[in-house]
């Protein structure tokens, strides 16, 4: 994970009140239908998902660019889809 500024993400999903496992599946469907190289941006709720769905995302092969707490109390969590992804 790089710890940077946030970039410009070229989609955005929101997933507040949304349960585990489903948020990382609805996640992992968003990318998968976006072009290589796109970075999604996801709101996460505190707790199990935001424990959960980046590790997730990491395992099947989704680099996790940025991930930060937001004054709302929700995390916002940046992922790109990789340039070779099998999608499986």
């Amino acid at each position: 994970m790089t710890d940077v500024t946030a970039a410009t993400p070229d989609d955005q999903l929101d997933l507040r009140g949304t349960p585990c496992p489903i948020n990382f599946i609805r996640t992992k469907l968003r990318l998968q239908q976006m072009a290589a190289g796109a970075l999604l941006e996801v709101w996460l709720d505190p707790g199990e998902p935001i424990e959960q769905v980046p590790d997730s995302l990491t395992m099947a092969g989704y680099p996790i660019e940025h991930l930060a707490a937001v004054d709302q109390g929700y995390f916002v969590l940046q992922v790109r889809k990789p340039a070779a992804n099998a999608d499986a």
